[in-house]
């Protein structure tokens, strides 16, 4: 298949290795944050095996990069989450929450700290450049909001670090779990994080210069033959295990941090203002009525994912959605990620679900459905 085959329109851009993942046999894309991202590689589960067994490299050039600078750069990023940045340190990074006045949440990026005047936010599927722009407008501080011409590999799966060892050496294996590094390769200027949407070991190249995409890509692609890397695309059935959210599938606006046991990245007390602090108080206060949790849903092995939310029944009462649902060829079960009524949230819970084939039974569980701990990505 050509590049000229796949065609959404000149409106929708396309990553600086959209020729480079045609070319490896990517088959398929979708839309996400306007851009061309590679959903399909041939078979998923053995996508899913290349992931956890071996390597996989991604094109997330979609992760766009809201960066934030200048004397009250700080500040203005702190105004934008709940999550407390005070004792945030140059090199790190953090997952954080963007919310609105009404608590809802706009985004989950990951935010790293490039200088004390410099931040860049990388974001899921929303316009946050816009709404960091807007909420700028009117904060009276002195920051500049743009997109710099940054675009991000995956780097992702068990042998991950070798691949990246002989890549960079061996002094880029001190490199901490959500900590980034500023590095070259072949000239090509990258900065490297130990972050990914995959709970395995994984690292994110962020390409600082769109000119170098191709030679980028091969390069990694050249040097992972060895430990097995293959194409890839981000793995529906990993982040379900791993009980990782996709924004508008699993959250959107209209979701609190609080239905989603998120709580521990919001601090209500610290003295720095943020968007939503008064309302994330009284929905602490009052509690919510609905949660997310996992269900393991009865039944044959799923086709695929969801395409559309499903709605859960508790007898003749519809309690909640299924947001994410997919086979888990390694836990030999269909899995879920769900939004119920709280008292419909409690572990053991059995509720049925109206799929695409019909009614199913189905058990609310603990999630993550696979290394709860996270122990994976932070070895």
């Amino acid at each position: 298949m050509q590049p000229h085959e796949f065609g959404f329109g000149t409106q929708i851009r396309k990553s600086p290795y959209f020729d480079a993942t045609v070319r490896w046999g990517a088959q398929g894309f979708s839309v996400y944050n306007h851009m061309y991202i590679p959903r399909d590689f041939g078979d998923p589960e053995q996508n899913f095996w290349n992931l956890v067994n071996d390597a996989i490299l991604c094109d997330v050039g979609v992760e766009r990069q809201v960066e934030v600078t200048g004397p009250d750069a700080a500040r203005f990023t702190q105004m934008l989450t709940p999550r407390n940045l005070s004792k945030m340190q140059v090199g790190q990074c953090k997952y954080v929450l963007i919310t609105n006045a009404d608590g809802g949440i706009l985004n989950d990026p990951i935010l790293l700290k490039l200088a004390e005047d410099h931040f860049w936010l990388s974001l899921a599927d929303s316009d946050i450049l816009l709404w960091a722009q807007g909420v700028a407008v009117h904060a009276g501080m002195d920051v500049t909001i743009t997109e710099p011409d940054v675009s991000p590999l995956q780097l992702q799966g068990p042998k991950s670090g070798e691949i990246m060892r002989a890549l960079f050496g061996d002094a880029i294996m001190d490199l901490r779990y959500y900590w980034w590094r500023e590095v070259e390769l072949d000239g090509i200027p990258l900065i490297v994080s130990r972050t990914g949407w995959s709970s395995e070991l994984g690292y994110e190249l962020y390409l600082r210069d769109g000119s170098r995409g191709e030679a980028l890509w091969e390069r990694i692609m050249a040097t992972g033959v060895p430990w097995g890397l293959k194409p890839g695309h981000t793995s529906t059935i990993r982040r379900i295990e791993g009980g990782m959210l996709s924004y508008h599938a699993d959250a959107d606006i209209h979701t609190n941090p609080y239905e989603l046991g998120l709580d521990r990245l919001l601090d209500l007390e610290m003295e720095a203002e943020f968007i939503g602090k008064a309302a994330l108080r009284r929905i602490r206060d009052e509690g919510v009525s609905r949660k997310q949790v996992g269900l393991i849903i009865d039944g044959a092995p799923m086709a695929g994912p969801n395409t559309r939310f499903w709605t859960v029944w508790n007898g003749q009462a519809a309690v909640g959605q299924v947001t994410s649902a997919v086979y888990s060829p390694r836990l030999e079960r269909n899995i879920a990620l769900a939004m119920v009524t709280v008292e419909h949230a409690g572990l053991g819970t059995r509720l049925e679900v109206m799929t695409d084939s019909g009614i199913t039974t189905a058990t609310v569980v603990e999630k993550p459905f696979y290394d709860p701990r996270k122990r994976l990505a932070a070895a």
